[in-house]
C-alpha cells in the first residue's frame, strides 16, 4: 500500500499553517453574478473542497480593477466594496468547515482577453497583437495607468483581509497581463516596465509589495509559467531569474506550471500528455528558491507523493482532481485511496464550460455546481429499480439511485462492467478511464446493489417483474456501411474489437473514420510500432474534440508516423488495404488490416419495447451517442429524480 505520508504532512506559506500540503490549484468557475460577484452556488462549491480535507482552497482569478479592461460576466471582482459581503460569506463558509481560502488576484488578461470591446483597445505591456484576433493592435498601459492597477491590487488586497480571507494569489502565468510584461516576447517598452529582467519584473515586484502592505500578514503566492512551451515563448533558465526576483519582493509561494495560449494544452493538460507532466517546472524553481514550491500537472496521489518525497515539489496543486472528487485529500487522510473519484482529464465540462462562459461542470462529477442541490440525501419512498446497461450511464445511475435508498438491480450482458470505456481505456494515455471503472465497482459493492453480469434483457424478460422504474442505458451499436464492397472481409475489424483483440490486427493499419475513437486507436497502434493511415471523410478528424486536446491529439500522432488523410472517403475494402475517394482522386491505401471507425448509432430498441411494462428512463449512448460527460451527468439526473 502506497505511503502518502508526505502529503497529508502539516506545512507552512508565510505564517500560515497548513493541515497538509494539498492545494487546489485556481480554476475559473464562471458561477459569479453578471455583476461579478460570489453566489452561494459558488460559495458551495468551494466550501466542499474545504470540507474534503484540502489543505488550502484557492478561488479561481477576481479581478482587482475595471479601469482598463471588462471581466468577463461570470467572473468575479473585487474593486468595490460592494464586494466585500460575498468575500465575507466565501471565507466564513470555507472557515465553519475547518477550512483556509485564498482568493486569486488578477490585473487582467490583456492580449488574451475573450472578446475584443469595440469601444476601448485591448491593453498589453506593449502594442502586441490580440492574440485571437491578430489584426487588432493592443494599446501599451501608459506609466500612470500601470502604477494605479497596483494601487487597485492593495485595495483589493486590504477588502479581502477585511473579509477573513486567509491568503492571496497573484495571476501571473499563461501569458495573461502580467506574464505580458515579464517576457520580453511581449514587452518592448524602453521606460522602467521595460527592458532587463528586473524592469520586466517592476509591475510583478511592486504588485506583491502593495498586496503584502495592504493585507499584512496574509502570504502571497503567485503562480509563473516557467516554461511557455512554444518557439520565442520564456524557456526555464530566464523564469529561474524571475522566480529570484519575485521572491526577494516578499513572495511566500510559488507556483509553478507551463504554457501559454499558444500552447494552450499545458494550460489544460489533457490526457494525452499524461501523469505529473510539469513536475520539472516544479524541479526547476526547487533549485533557486528558498520559498515554499507547488507542483501542478495530472497529479494523482501516487506521483504527487513521489513529487514531495523527491524534493521537487513543497505542496501539491490539485485542480480537475479535486473537481472531479472534493474529498481527494480526506479520503487519503482517512485511508481510502481507492475511493477517490478519478479526473478523466477529458476537460470537457470544466476548461470546455469555461471557454463559452458556461458555469463549471464535470464529466464524473454531476454534483459540481450543484452541492447543495443534489446531495444525496434518501428518498421518502424507495423504489424497485432495473438497471440496464453497465456502462458509464447505467454505473452512475446504479450509485446514485442505490445511495437514496432505492433497491437496485444491474444487469450487464457483457461478462464485465464499463461498457464503451473498458475497449476505449486500453491505450496508457486513457488510464484514468479504466480506473474510473474500478472506481465504480467498488462503489456498487459497498451499497444494495445486486449486479448481474452475462445477462440480456429484453421486452419480456422475467428480472423486470415488480420493477417500478427501468433505467435503459443500452448504448450504441456500431456503423457499418454494408454498401462499402469487401466490409465484411476477413481482415476488416471493428474498432472495439481491435482495442480488445491486438493478436488481429497487423503491422500496416488502415482506420475507416477519424472520430475520437478511431484516431485514438490509430495513436495507440502507432506508438506501439504499427504504421498507421487514418481516412476521414471531414476535412478534420475529431471535429467535436475541444480544440486543447486536440493540440497534444495532433503533435503526438505527427511525432508517430500517422498519416492522416481528410476529405477522403473509402469507396471499397481490397484484399490489399483501403481504396479511397478524395479532391485529387482515388487513392490506394495498403493495409494488412482494415479498421472501421465510422461512428455509432443509438440501440434505442429495448427502452421502446420496454413502453408500457415499467416507467422508462432512456439514458446515455441510447438517446444520442455522446461523450463520457454526457453519459455520466444523464445516468445521475435520471437517477436522482426517481
Amino acid at each position: 500500500m502506497t505511503d502518502f505520508s508526505r502529503i497529508l504532512e502539516p506545512g507552512r506559506i508565510g505564517a500560515l499553517d497548513l493541515p497538509n500540503r494539498v492545494i487546489m490549484a485556481p480554476m475559473g468557475t464562471e458561477m459569479g453574478t453578471h455583476e461579478g460577484l460570489f453566489t452561494e452556488r459558488e460559495i458551495a462549491y468551494y466550501a466542499e473542497r474545504a470540507a474534503g480535507g484540502t489543505g488550502l482552497v484557492v478561488t479561481g482569478i477576481s479581478a482587482v480593477s475595471q479601469d482598463f479592461e471588462q471581466i468577463n460576466p461570470g467572473l468575479c471582482r473585487v474593486d468595490t466594496d460592494a464586494c466585500v459581503p460575498g468575500l465575507t460569506a466565501l471565507a466564513e463558509a470555507v472557515h465553519a468547515v475547518g477550512g483556509l481560502i485564498s482568493l486569486q488576484l488578477t490585473a487582467g488578461l490583456g492580449r488574451n482577453i475573450n472578446v475584443v470591446d469595440p469601444e476601448r483597445l485591448p491593453i498589453s505591456a506593449s502594442d502586441n497583437p490580440h492574440y485571437a484576433d491578430p489584426g487588432v493592435l493592443c494599446r501599451p498601459l501608459e506609466t500612470a495607468e500601470i502604477r494605479l492597477i497596483v494601487q487597485r491590487f492593495g485595495e483589493a488586497a486590504a477588502r479581502a483581509a477585511q473579509a477573513g480571507i486567509d491568503a492571496l494569489d497573484i495571476h501571473g502565468h499563461t501569458g495573461y497581463l502580467i506574464d505580458q510584461f515579464m517576457s520580453p516576447q511581449w514587452n518592448r517598452r524602453e521606460d522602467e516596465y521595460g527592458g532587463s529582467t528586473q524592469n520586466r519584473c517592476r509591475f510583478a515586484v511592486e504588485i506583491i509589495q502593495a498586496v503584502k502592505q495592504a493585507a499584512p500578514g496574509l502570504p502571497v503566492s503567485f503562480r509563473l509559467s516557467v516554461d511557455h512551451r512554444y518557439p520565442g515563448g520564456r524557456r526555464v533558465a530566464e523564469s529561474q531569474e524571475i522566480a529570484r526576483i519575485l521572491e526577494a519582493a516578499g513572495l511566500d509561494l510559488m507556483m509553478a506550471d507551463e504554457g501559454s495560449y499558444e500552447a494552450m494544452d499545458y494550460v489544460f493538460p489533457p490526457y494525452y500528455l499524461g501523469d505529473a507532466c510539469m513536475v520539472p517546472a516544479a524541479r526547476a524553481m526547487k533549485d533557486v528558491l528558498t520559498i515554499p514550491v507547488m507542483a501542478v500537472g495530472n497529479l494523482t496521489p501516487e506521483n504527487a507523493q513521489a513529487a514531495l518525497e523527491a524534493g521537487d515539489a513543497d505542496f501539491v496543486g490539485i485542480g480537475r482532481g479535486l473537481i472531479a472528487d472534493p474529498q481527494w485529500a480526506g479520503k487519503l487522510a482517512a485511508g481510502r485511496r481507492e475511493d477517490i473519484r478519478p479526473c478523466i482529464r477529458c476537460n470537457q465540462l470544466c476548461v470546455g464550460n469555461a471557454f463559452f462562459a458556461l458555469p463549471l461542470g464535470c464529466a464524473v462529477n454531476p454534483q459540481v455546481g450543484f452541492e447543495r442541490e443534489r446531495a444525496l440525501t434518501p428518498v421518502d419512498a424507495p423504489r424497485r429499480v432495473a438497471v440496464v446497461g453497465g456502462g458509464p450511464a447505467g454505473l452512475e445511475a446504479a450509485r446514485v439511485a442505490a445511495a437514496r435508498g432505492h433497491d437496485v438491480d444491474l444487469y450487464e450482458q457483457a461478462d464485465h462492467l464499463g461498457g464503451v470505456l473498458w475497449p476505449a481505456a486500453t491505450p496508457e494515455f486513457k488510464s484514468e478511464l479504466r480506473t474510473m471503472i474500478g472506481w465504480w465497482e467498488r462503489q456498487l459493492a459497498a451499497l444494495p446493489v445486486r449486479v448481474h453480469l452475462g445477462t440480456t434483457i429484453t421486452a419480456d424478460s422475467p428480472e423486470l417483474d415488480g420493477v417500478d422504474d427501468v433505467i435503459v442505458a443500452t448504448g450504441a451499436t456500431p456503423v457499418v456501411p454494408a454498401s462499402i464492397p469487401g466490409i465484411d472481409a476477413a481482415h476488416v475489424v471493428e474498432v472495439v474489437d481491435a482495442h480488445l483483440d491486438r493478436a488481429r490486427i497487423g503491422h500496416s493499419v488502415a482506420v475507416a473514420g477519424g472520430g475520437l475513437s478511431g484516431v485514438d486507436l490509430a495513436l495507440e497502434l502507432a506508438e506501439d510500432g504499427h504504421q498507421v493511415t487514418v481516412v476521414e471523410m471531414a476535412d478534420q478528424i475529431a471535429p467535436d474534440l475541444l480544440i486543447i486536446n486536440k493540440i497534444t491529439l495532433l503533435r503526438r500522432l505527427e511525432a508517430a508516423g500517422v498519416r492522416l488523410l481528410t476529405e477522403h472517403r473509402v469507396v471499397a475494402v481490397t484484399p490489399e488495404g483501403v481504396r479511397a475517394e478524395g479532391p485529387d482522386g482515388t487513392v490506394e491505401i495498403p493495409a494488412d488490416t482494415v479498421v472501421t471507425a465510422f461512428g455509432v448509432r443509438a440501440a434505442r430498441g429495448l427502452a421502446d419495447a420496454l413502453e408500457g411494462r415499467a416507467k422508462v428512463h432512456a439514458v446515455g449512448d441510447c438517446v444520442h451517442p455522446a461523450k463520457v460527460a454526457e453519459a455520466v451527468n444523464a445516468g445521475f439526473e435520471a437517477a436522482f429524480a426517481l
